[in-house]
């Protein structure tokens, strides 16, 4: 866990970052992804919805991949097993965005290293859900 909890991060992005773009986000309401998208609306973030079939999800239009989103990132949630993850951590790099945040069980060391020498904040292998409870 070297690093991937630091608390500094997981502050910055939530108290400071209000778009979240949320890959693996569906519009089915019994995956994890769906009910996080939810609190993070309810704390005031938007969010968009990053999947292959781009659905329109809690409102918000979806995009195929983050190189399509229109608009400025600031964290990419990615709710993707490990083994896929680390693609949406480079291309959250080069899309600008200003956070990273993989997910309760998500975990990608070479990643977070690339993630990290590029200049970008990473929280990895925990939830914004448990962090709101764990800082507040």
């Amino acid at each position: 866990m070297a690093g991937w909890q630091d608390p500094e991060a997981v502050r910055f992005m939530l108290d400071d970052c209000e778009t979240w773009a949320v890959v693996g986000l569906s519009g089915d309401p019994g995956r994890t992804a769906y009910s996080i998208a939810e609190l993070l609306q309810s704390r005031g973030k938007r969010i968009v919805p990053v999947h292959p079939s781009a659905p329109t999800v809690l409102g918000e239009q979806g995009y195929r991949t983050l190189a399509e989103v229109p608009f400025a990132i600031d964290v990419v949630d990615v709710f993707r097993r490990s083994e896929a993850a680390g693609q949406f951590a480079d291309e959250a790099v080069s899309v600008g965005a200003k956070g990273v945040w993989f997910q309760l069980g998500v975990v990608d060391e070479d990643a977070f290293r690339r993630t990290t020498e590029a200049g970008v904040p990473m929280v990895m292998d925990t939830c914004p859900a448990i962090e709101w409870r764990r800082h507040r």
